[in-house]
């Protein structure tokens, strides 16, 4: 106990000398040790929470009758419970409250977006959109919200969903776009990660983030920004009437780190050992961010290869699921059955969402080997982050991305301590200016930017832009096209490219119907020369690419199994048909789009692909077959329930609101007793039901 007190004085001399930092550092790794030994706090350690501005942390049933008042000042509303937020949440959340703009940089485990559950619970807002950068991150928010609010709000995720009085919109930012025309009015603009506008940060993305939040923040009365790890803000269209509001230096757990690089060297051998060392003790939760695919697959050969098998019900069932649904010699299915997961962009969403719902089980997965995913694409932590290589992608790890990564060690209540293990250098530390800049490419399709905020040679551009896309497709239809939104890519110099090649050569063009065609044989010379017209990017060759898509049109009725089988024999594995079948969704489909419809107003009027288009975005599933696998429901599982009759996914006047709302109808118990479905698959289907319904289906 005198050590106990020992440490408070420490930290009461540091909070004196104003050093906050260090005292809240202390005061962390104090309650860590506290909760691990399930020692009572001292009232004279509730004040020190108190002074630190920790109020969640302070222990009530030790608190004096002040100390409880100031828990209980600090209680909010956050949606079917109340809170209580530290001290620079609750001033975040009162200047929103208040009507400003806030653009907000602090720690992975500040809690930033516990704020936006607190200001629709108190305001209760008519339309908020929240801007995430994956589609997991889409899935896991929409969750959140809606176990708390859809009793009042209609979460909206999917394209061509549903609009009504009160609205929440999820998305990434590709899917704003199709939604501009029908949200008149937007009370709260949530942009999660914004630093994702900086070209620097998103290359390939930043362009149409920028075109998303410029559209969006014309209807919106009040903007939210979240982002990790920004120590200045640089001058920028976007944020310009904004309140910055850096904190960085208010954590909420401490980082233990461990520089075991300095002793490994460049002993690879010492490395590969000492990561297993790390994690097979398996009392400790671990993400390993390995940095790259070919460095998961490393490490993943490395623990297949030295780690023993475990013998868990949750495991087991779902590394026999994996062979008897994707591949029966899929590697991920050995890595499961050594209580070790993956997490990475490119595997089905569903596939994504289980492993982390399996990792955050206690008898789940010990470990998680990741890529950059981890950060983008959920709001998963653990005890332990181990930095296994500092790359992302073909480049060197950048500080900010890093201190991002390893921002997933601790959480607030379970791990007081993250335990950082470095076992590769770290980038040198930097304080990062995000500078937005505003792109060339999207000046096209953009209209009332200030001129002020161009330099002369952007404004010649948007001038000559105007003046030779109208002499294409004359005035009226560039009107119409700006107007609607009816061109998703964000180049404008490729889209007046691709104008100009139809403009020039209609001939060219014959046989674009063909994409109509059921038969895949007859789409390959068209889908060549519209990829060919925009040349980088398809991480295949283009023979690859246009394979996949075409053993894609059987995704519904052959088993996935069969669809990857038959690539086989063109060297085309099951990580590389995941890798594919989403550019073909995403980035094919987007392209076949804005070809569509400059097509029908160039070319021929009369051919109309947009069926083809909707049916390769949905990588030929039924359409809210696709999108439910977005909720964590499987392709296979809906197969299985369409054989039962239950739900009819292939009626055509069925959408994904009314799908689920027959799931919501008919229950867990009835879909549970489908004949054919295993052990995995009811898991399955009961965390999807989590997703749609506001209690345990099961109750």
């Amino acid at each position: 106990m005198t050590d106990l007190f020992q440490h408070c004085q420490d930290i009461n001399d540091l909070l004196t000398e104003g050093n906050d930092l260090a005292a809240r550092n202390m005061l962390i790794r104090l309650l860590g040790r506290l909760d691990k030994d399930q020692t009572r706090y001292p009232a004279v350690l509730n004040e020190l929470i108190r002074a630190a501005g920790l109020f969640p942390y302070l222990q009530l049933d030790s608190a004096t009758w002040d100390q409880k008042f100031v828990h209980r000042a600090f209680e909010v509303d956050v949606g079917k419970r109340t809170a209580t937020l530290h001290r620079e949440q609750s001033h975040v959340l009162s200047r929103l409250l208040n009507g400003k703009n806030i653009a907000v940089s602090a720690p992975t485990s500040f809690g930033k977006s516990f704020i936006v559950d607190a200001f629709i619970a108190s305001k209760q807002p008519l339309n908020v959109v929240i801007i995430v950068p994956t589609i997991a991150l889409m899935d896991e928010t929409r969750r959140r919200l809606f176990q708390k609010f859809s009793g009042i709000y209609n979460i909206v995720t999917a394209p061509d969903s549903k609009v009504l009085n009160k609205n929440i919109f999820i998305f990434p930012q590709e899917r704003v776009f199709g939604y501009l025309s029908r949200i008149s009015k937007i009370d709260l603009l949530v942009i999660d990660e914004f630093y994702k506008a900086s070209v620097s940060h998103d290359k390939e993305r930043a362009p149409s983030l920028i075109k998303a939040i410029l559209k969006l923040s014309e209807k919106a009365t009040q903007r939210y920004y979240l982002a990790p790890n920004i120590k200045t803000l640089g001058e920028n269209i976007l944020t310009r009437d904004m309140e910055f509001i850096e904190l960085l230096d208010f954590n909420t757990v401490f980082l233990e780190k461990h520089d075991l690089y300095k002793e490994l060297g460049s002993d690879e051998e010492a490395k590969n050992a000492k990561l297993i060392q790390l994690i097979k003790g398996r009392t400790e939760k671990s993400l390993i961010y390995a940095g790259t695919y070919s460095e998961i697959k490393k490490v993943s050969d490395l623990v297949i290869s030295r780690l023993a098998k475990v013998d868990r019900p949750h495991t087991n069932h779902f590394a026999n699921w994996l062979r008897t649904n994707y591949s029966v010699d899929w590697s991920l299915a050995d890595l499961v059955e050594r209580g070790v997961g993956v997490h990475n962009g490119q595997m089905h969403r569903c596939l994504s969402q289980i492993q982390i719902q399996i990792f955050e089980h206690e008898k789940g997965f010990d470990s998680i080997v990741s890529t950059s995913s981890i950060i983008e694409g959920v709001n998963t932590s653990a005890q332990n982050v181990i930095i296994w290589r500092s790359k992302l992608g073909g480049q060197n790890l950048k500080d900010f991305t890093y201190k991002n990564i390893i921002g997933r060690g601790g959480r607030m209540f379970k791990h007081f301590i993250g335990k950082i293990y470095l076992l590769d250098a770290p980038p040198k530390n930097e304080d990062t200016q995000l500078e937005i800049t505003f792109p060339d490419q999207i000046l096209g399709d953009i209209e009332d930017i200030n001129t002020s905020d161009l330099t002369k040679i952007q404004q010649d551009r948007i001038i000559e832009y105007k003046l030779r896309m109208s002499s294409i497709v004359g005035d009226n239809n560039l009107a119409r096209i700006r107007r609607d939104n009816l061109l998703k890519d964000s180049d404008s110099d490729f889209l007046l490219r691709l104008a100009l090649d139809m403009k020039n050569g209609p001939a060219e063009w014959k046989g674009f119907a063909y994409l109509n065609s059921d038969d895949p044989d007859n789409w390959d010379r068209m889908l060549y020369k519209i990829i060919n017209l925009k040349p980088s990017g398809w991480d295949a060759p283009y023979g690859r690419v246009v394979l996949v898509a075409k053993h894609m049109a059987g995704n519904w009725g052959r088993s996935l199994p069969e669809v990857v089988g038959g690539l086989r024999g063109h060297g085309v594995g099951i990580d590389e048909f995941f890798k594919l079948e989403r550019t073909v969704t995403f980035k094919l489909a987007s392209l076949l789009s804005d070809t569509n419809e400059l097509h029908k107003i160039i070319v021929d009027p009369s051919v109309d692909i947009s069926s083809f288009v909707g049916r390769l975005g949905r990588a030929f599933l039924p359409p809210s077959v696709y999108h439910l696998e977005e909720y964590g429901l499987p392709r296979m599982i809906s197969k299985k329930i369409q054989l039962s009759g239950l739900i009819n996914f292939e009626d055509p006047s069925s959408d994904l609101f009314s799908t689920i709302k027959s799931f919501q109808t008919i229950g867990y118990e009835r879909f549970s007793k489908i004949y054919g479905l295993s052990a995995f698959d009811k898991y399955i289907l009961r965390f999807f039901f989590t997703g749609i319904t506001s209690r345990d289906p099961v109750d």
